[in-house]
């Protein structure tokens, strides 16, 4: 007789034997999650931007923002949206200029904002929390590569014969938490090295500014 089964036995300890996802499969996800999350995207950008102008602290609503806006569309992935999407190209259209424009005006916020100061005596840039959190949201949300990306990549960890919701939690919450943690990571990054950004002043914002631009220029042309 097994431990597994002498264990699984005991009325004091509940193993579970059909759970939500092999870990195996759970293992692979967390990788490629850890993968996703380290390469450039507007999300990142925008923590790393955030970090600079408004401080680690306050970032964490643009990157709790992030994370909810990913869980949504990891929602509309597993539960067929996502496949609907594909399937039309005017909601396809449709997504991929509105994610555009939003970059856009994004990017021109950034490249508005002021320079960073160091001293005490400067006055502080201050944003409400509320609106950090809706550019975090709305920065993930809105970013249809994100959604056709995701379309393709969760099949790959989808079992049919497991409870589909508890496998999107699972999914998501994973997810979620690495972009979190490497978010929050770039935004750290950023606040300490602040008297640098303070030294290149307005045009790190301009640079950050200008990026966003771009991305929103050319993501509703590429096909």
């Amino acid at each position: 007789m097994s431990a597994f089964t002498l264990l699984s036995d005991c009325p004091f300890i509940a193993i579970k034997k059909n759970p939500t996802m092999q870990f195996e499969t759970w293992l692979v996800f967390l990788l490629a999650s850890v993968g996703l999350s380290l390469s450039p995207g507007p999300n990142g950008l925008l923590a790393l931007t955030h970090g600079a102008i408004h401080g680690t602290r306050r970032t964490s609503y643009t990157i709790l923002g992030g994370a909810v806006g990913f869980i949504a569309i990891i929602a509309l992935c597993m539960f067929g949206i996502g496949a609907l999407i594909k399937a039309s190209v005017v909601w396809l259209t449709i997504l991929k200029w509105v994610g555009g424009l939003y970059l856009v005006w994004l990017g021109i916020q950034v490249w508005r904002s002021p320079a960073i100061a160091i001293t005490t005596l400067s006055k502080p840039v201050h944003t409400k929390g509320r609106t950090l959190f809706l550019q975090g949201l709305l920065s993930a949300g809105t970013n249809p590569k994100g959604l056709l990306f995701f379309s393709a990549f969760l099949p790959q960890f989808i079992d049919p014969h497991r409870s589909l919701f508890e496998q999107f939690v699972v999914v998501a919450a994973t997810f979620a938490a690495t972009e979190a943690l490497t978010e929050y990571g770039l935004a750290g990054a950023a606040h300490r090295v602040r008297p640098w950004l303070a030294r290149v002043g307005k045009r790190f914002n301009q640079a950050c500014g200008g990026l966003f631009i771009a991305i929103g220029a050319v993501l509703p042309l590429r096909t």
